[in-house]
C-alpha cells in the first residue's frame, strides 16, 4: 500500500489542493490523508496557535500513514511544502513534491501586477468578479498578525533542515505567483542535497497552482514523478 500525505499552505484549507488529491484518487488506490492544520479551514481561527502545531499536527498523520503503508509520499503546498520538506528530512519519506514551496514570500514585481489589475477592476466596478481579490480577501482580515509571525517562525525554523533532504523532489513553481517569488523555488532546487530533483514551472500559474487554468499538466507530471 502507498500513502500520501497533502498538506496544505498558511490560511489555507484543504481546498487549496483538492484537485490534485482529486486528480490522483482517480489514478490509483492509494491512501490519502489531507489534514486541516490547527487555526485553519474555511473559518479561521489562528488567535493563540503556535508554528509547532501546524508541524506537529502533520507529524502525527505522516506517523499514522508510515504505520500501515509500504511506501510513503508526502505532498505540501506554499506553507505545507516547507512542513512536507521537514517531515522528508525526518521521517522516511520515499517521495516528495513542493508546489510554490514558500522559502521566500512575495514577488513585489507580480504582485504589483495582480494589484494593478484589482484597481482596474475597482474602478470598473467589477472587483466582487476578479477571483485573486475574493481569495485573499478574508485572508488579509481574519489573520491575526501573531499567526503571520508564527509563519515567519517556521520558515526560519525549518530552513537550516533542507540540507537533510536526500529523497527524490519535484518543485512545481507558478511563473506568475505573486506570493511566493521563483527565487524559493531555485533556493530550494539548491538546497535539498536529493541526487534526483527536478524544478518545473507552470506557466501562466499564479500561487495557487493546483486551481491553475494548466493545472492537468501538473497533475500529470506529479503521478509521472511518484509512479517512476
Amino acid at each position: 500500500m502507498i500513502g500520501c500525505l497533502c498538506i496544505h499552505g498558511f490560511t489555507g484549507a484543504p481546498y487549496e489542493v483538492e484537485p490534485l488529491v482529486t486528480f490522483l484518487k482517480e489514478k490509483t488506490d492509494w491512501d490519502f490523508r489531507v489534514p486541516t492544520l490547527p487555526g485553519h479551514g474555511e473559518v479561521l481561527s489562528l488567535k493563540g496557535i503556535h508554528y509547532q502545531q501546524w508541524i506537529h499536527h502533520a507529524e502525527e498523520e505522516l506517523k499514522s500513514l508510515i504505520a500501515t503503508c509500504d511506501e510513503v509520499y508526502v505532498i505540501g503546498f506554499s506553507m505545507g511544502g516547507m512542513i512536507a520538506s521537514f517531515l522528508a528530512a525526518q521521517y522516511p519519506v520515499d517521495k516528495l513534491i513542493l508546489l510554490s514551496a514558500a522559502a521566500y514570500y512575495f514577488h513585489p514585481r507580480q504582485l504589483a501586477s495582480d494589484l494593478r489589475v484589482m484597481l482596474k477592476d475597482l474602478v470598473n466596478g467589477n472587483l466582487q468578479k476578479n477571483e485573486l481579490f475574493l481569495r485573499y480577501k478574508i485572508k488579509l482580515t481574519e489573520t491575526p498578525l501573531a499567526a503571520a509571525i508564527q509563519f515567519r517562525k517556521l520558515v526560519a525554523f525549518i530552513k537550516p533542515v533542507l540540507p537533510q533532504v536526500k529523497i527524490p523532489t519535484l518543485i512545481a513553481q507558478g511563473d506568475r505567483d505573486g506570493i511566493v517569488p521563483p527565487k524559493s523555488a531555485e533556493y530550494l532546487f539548491q538546497t535539498i542535497s536529493s541526487e534526483k530533483k527536478k524544478l518545473t514551472y507552470i506557466k501562466g500559474s499564479k500561487h495557487h497552482i493546483c486551481h491553475c487554468k494548466d493545472n492537468e499538466t501538473l497533475f500529470v507530471e506529479v503521478l509521472e514523478f511518484l509512479s517512476c
